[in-house]
C-alpha cells in the first residue's frame, strides 16, 4: 500500500514574531538543489515582511535583553537539543542545499549545533571579558559593563547554509541582540527549518525572524530602516555591501563588514575557531562612576 501513497510536501513559510506567515506578497520562487532539482517552493519576502520582522524584533528585545545572561545561556542551550533531535532533517537539507555527501553534510550539521552550544555558553562570560573595573584618580568606582546595540539585521551567508547561519545568529542573540536574519537566497531551507526549532524550544518569539527571498530587496530597507540598530553584511557582495553601508550611516547603524575570516566569496572555513568577534560586535559599553566616599591619609571613609 505505501507504494500508492501520495508525497506529502512540505511547506516552507517565514518566522516572524515566533508565528509562520506566507510571504504579505503571496509571492514564493523555486528552490533547486546543486543539480537544478526541485526542493521546494519558498517564500518571497517582501519590504512589508522586512517591516514586520522590524516590529516584532523590536518588542521581544526588551524582555530578551532584560533576562539574564544565564538565563539566556539555558534558552540557546535548550535549542541545542532541539537541533539535536531534527539532526536527521538537517543534514538532508544541507546535503541537498550545498552538493554535499550525507557524511560531509553530517560533519556540517554537528559543527553547527557545537558551535550553537559554545555561544550559549559565552552568554554570563563575555562581561567578564569585555567588561571591569577601571583605575581611576579619585573617589570613584569605575565600572564598564556591556549592554546589546538592539535590532540587527544579519545577511546570512549564501554559500554555507547552516554552518555560517548558525555562526552569524548565534552571537548576536547570545549577546541579548534581537535579529531579523535574511537567509541564503539560493539555499534558504535549512534557515527557515531552523524557524521550526526555534518556535519549539524556549526562545521567546521575536528574538529571532528568519525571512526568506531576494537578498539586495529585502536588505536595502532594512539597511534605512530608523529602528534597525546595527547590520551584519556578511551574505552581501561588494556592491550590495556598498549600498548597505551608505543606508546604514543615515541612522548611526552599527555595521559589522565581512573580514578575512569570514564570508563565502574570500573562500572562508566556517569551521574554524570564531574567537569572539561576533560576540563584541553588536555591544555596546555603558561605564558608570560611583563615588566611594572621602578618601583621606587612613583610606576609604568605607
Amino acid at each position: 500500500m505505501s507504494d500508492g501513497r501520495l508525497s506529502v510536501f512540505k511547506t516552507y513559510k517565514l518566522y516572524v514574531g515566533g508565528k509562520f506567515p506566507r510571504s504579505e506578497s503571496g509571492r514564493v520562487y523555486e528552490v533547486t538543489d546543486s543539480k537544478g532539482k526541485w526542493l521546494a517552493n519558498a517564500p518571497q519576502s517582501s519590504r512589508k515582511d522586512a517591516r514586520d520582522a522590524v516590529v516584532a524584533a523590536r518588542k521581544a528585545f526588551g524582555g530578551w535583553s532584560g533576562a539574564t545572561a544565564y538565563n539566556r545561556g539555558q534558552v540557546l542551550y535548550r535549542i541545542a537539543e532541539m537541533l539535536e533531535g531534527r539532526r536527521d532533517q538537517f543534514v538532508r537539507e544541507v546535503a541537498e542545499a550545498e552538493g554535499l555527501s550525507k557524511s560531509k553534510a553530517a560533519a556540517v550539521v554537528d559543527a553547527a549545533v557545537d558551535r550553537w552550544v559554545w555561544y550559549a555558553g559565552w552568554t554570563d562570560k563575555i562581561a567578564q571579558i569585555v567588561g571591569g573595573a577601571n583605575p581611576v584618580a579619585g573617589p570613584f568606582f569605575n565600572l564598564s559593563t556591556p549592554e546589546p546595540t538592539g535590532v540587527v539585521t544579519i545577511l546570512a551567508p549564501q554559500e554555507s547554509s547552516f554552518l555560517g547561519l548558525i555562526s552569524v545568529v548565534a552571537p548576536v542573540i547570545a549577546a541579548g541582540n534581537t535579529a531579523v536574519v535574511i537567509a541564503s537566497a539560493e539555499a534558504p531551507l535549512p534557515a527557515l527549518s531552523l524557524g521550526e526549532v526555534l518556535a519549539t524550544s524556549d526562545l521567546p518569539g521575536g528574538v529571532v525572524n528568519i525571512l526568506s527571498g531576494k537578498t539586495a530587496e529585502i536588505a536595502v530597507p532594512l539597511a534605512s530602516h530608523q529602528d534597525v540598530n546595527g547590520i551584519d553584511l556578511t551574505g552581501a557582495d561588494a556592491d550590495l555591501a556598498k549600498e548597505l553601508e551608505i543606508a546604514a550611516a543615515d541612522n548611526l547603524k552599527r555595521v559589522s563588514r565581512p573580514q578575512a575570516v569570514d564570508g563565502d566569496s574570500n573562500g572562508s572555513d566556517w569551521s574554524a575557531d570564531p574567537g569572539t568577534r561576533r560576540l563584541t560586535a553588536f555591544l555596546e559599553t555603558k561605564t558608570v562612576w560611583h563615588p566611594t566616599g572621602a578618601l583621606g591619609v587612613s583610606g576609604s571613609s568605607y
